[in-house]
């Protein structure tokens, strides 16, 4: 029914205002007694088969959203009603920032696609802790933590510290991005040395707590395997508790969309099926040269039950929906979990 009727309107108006016009309905429609009971019948899959217990956490399925969905903290109670297992959001910077120039998300819809240049749009981590501290989470929450746009790269690390500490209290585990093509010189970051310094950074704040909160890094999909290497080599040295893989892609290989189109639509990173790939790439060169022991959540390019099971097989213990949550409906956590629990 989505797909065939309700995706072709909410396609025909513009991709930033539809998505906050599904928020605040979401908003309001959960505010309604009764609400949250009728939909978690019709969308959640529970099932002690479909549990994860990965980072200390026990997660009652494995599928997630991905961060960029929830910016402000605001949606991640009503989301977990639609049977998804956790849910990452973010990305949060310490001070509220509006972002890039609007338009700034586009459809690609030949592609099952998006590309954005938001630009980490929030409303900083202090409004955020305060969604997190009124709306007690009931479902798994990752902080997706970042860098305000104007703090310059040798001053990065006390931008990701002051976030790790503000949510420490309220998030369940860390996303620490530096690989969103989105954000004037955040690649920098991504550098060795620089990854290496932010890294132990945090990890210090971290090991100095009565408990530790793990620490995920998300990593780009463009990544060569001499890259993937290094990552690697910064996860152990580090000790990060595992990888996120993917971000999206400043890339735009593979794609049927027309070429005057996307010079039109200018630079912002690629979501969707395209990225599925690259994700998958990346994950088994990262199971295999670990050998299994650094998990990892896969993201990009999961649409349906089938792309969910070959990220899985592929070495990811959890994945994660974005671009195909918007194209595919409501129900794709659903579909993906039954699916799940007929292939045991």
């Amino acid at each position: 029914m989505y797909r065939i009727f309700l995706r072709p309107l909410l396609f025909l108006l513009p991709p930033e205002f539809i998505h906050r016009m599904v928020s605040i309905l979401l908003l309001t429609l959960f505010r309604v007694p009764g609400t949250s009971a009728i939909i978690k019948k019709m969308f959640q899959v529970r099932h002690p088969d479909l549990e994860r217990n990965l980072f200390g956490l026990k997660f009652p399925n494995p599928v997630g959203i991905a961060a960029g969905f929830d910016k402000e903290a605001r949606l991640y109670n009503p989301l977990a009603n639609f049977g998804f297992g956790f849910v990452e959001i973010g990305t949060v910077t310490p001070a509220g920032q509006p972002g890039n120039p609007k338009p700034r998300l586009f459809r690609l819809p030949k592609d099952k696609a998006l590309i954005n240049r938001m630009g980490f749009n929030n409303d900083g981590v202090q409004a955020f802790a305060k969604n997190l501290r009124k709306n007690h989470p009931k479902v798994i929450i990752g902080g997706n933590i970042g860098k305000n746009t104007a703090t310059p790269n040798e001053k990065a690390v006390h931008d990701y510290c002051h976030c790790f500490e503000v949510l420490f209290d309220l998030v369940d585990y860390f996303a620490v991005n530096v690989s969103c093509p989105n954000i004037k010189g955040l690649s920098g970051l991504q550098d060795k040395d620089k990854m290496l310094e932010l890294l132990h950074a945090i990890q210090k704040i971290n090991r100095a707590k009565p408990e530790q909160k793990p620490v995920l890094l998300k990593i780009s999909p463009d990544l060569n395997n001499h890259q993937l290497d290094e990552v690697l080599e910064i996860v152990s040295v580090t000790k990060l508790d595992g990888i996120i893989a993917t971000n999206t892609s400043a890339q735009r290989d593979r794609l049927k969309t027309q070429n005057k189109k996307l010079e039109a639509i200018g630079q912002g990173g690629l979501s969707g099926k395209p990225l599925q790939h690259k994700s998958i790439r990346s994950i088994e060169y990262i199971y295999k040269k670990s050998k299994g022991r650094i998990p990892v959540i896969g993201v990009g390019g999961i649409f349906t039950a089938d792309d969910a099971i070959q990220v899985l097989k592929a070495g990811a213990s959890l994945v994660q929906v974005y671009t195909g949550f918007i194209y595919e409906g409501p129900s794709i956590a659903k579909q993906i979990n039954k699916q799940l629990l007929q292939n045991r």
